[in-house]
């Protein structure tokens, strides 16, 4: 198990990173909003490797026949090993070439709402509560544990869907 499951969760992880180091660079020529959904269309992407590792594991190693909760174990492990993979290009880039992220994303947040016609104590209330989010992110460690949770629920449904899909007793 151990093969597949570094295999499949090191590939989906460096398909995610990549995608994350082509797009980040061009975020405001995308746009925050669209960006969004660039990402979360990667990590969707990257997250099929999940059903490829569990079928692997299923004709490779368990003779053709897996269990739900044998193929939930192989999908967990490959999500979480991409998961990581993801939070770690996320911190190389963010501390090495995007420090002031945060700051262009509050502006773009702080420029909509002014555009959307929000009062100034709204405008107010949101600056401060992006600067709180910009002290809480310089934390590395809050950093990584709030990026592992972007792909996190993505992974874990899509594990769910291919262990119930895969099964075969």
């Amino acid at each position: 198990m151990k093969k597949t499951v570094l295999t499949f969760g090191l590939i989906s992880g460096a398909v995610s990173a990549a995608m994350m180091f082509a797009t980040l660079p061009f975020i405001e020529q995308i746009g925050f909003d669209r960006g969004a959904i660039v990402g979360y269309t990667a990590i969707v992407l990257s997250f099929l490797l999940v059903y490829f590792g569990i079928r692997s594991y299923r004709e490779n190693v368990a003779g053709g026949r897996i269990t739900f909760g044998r193929g939930f174990a192989v999908g967990i492990l490959i999500t979480l090993i991409s998961c990581a993979s993801y939070v770690v290009a996320w911190e190389i880039i963010y501390f090495n070439f995007m420090p002031d992220f945060v700051d262009k994303y509050a502006a773009n947040v702080i420029g909509k709402a002014k555009a959307a016609g929000a009062s100034q104590s709204e405008i107010d209330a949101q600056t401060r509560q992006l600067e709180s989010f910009k002290t809480m992110y310089a934390n590395p460690l809050l950093n990584a544990a709030m990026t592992f949770t972007e792909p996190f629920p993505v992974g874990l449904a899509i594990t769910l869907i291919s262990a119930g899909v895969l099964r075969k007793k």
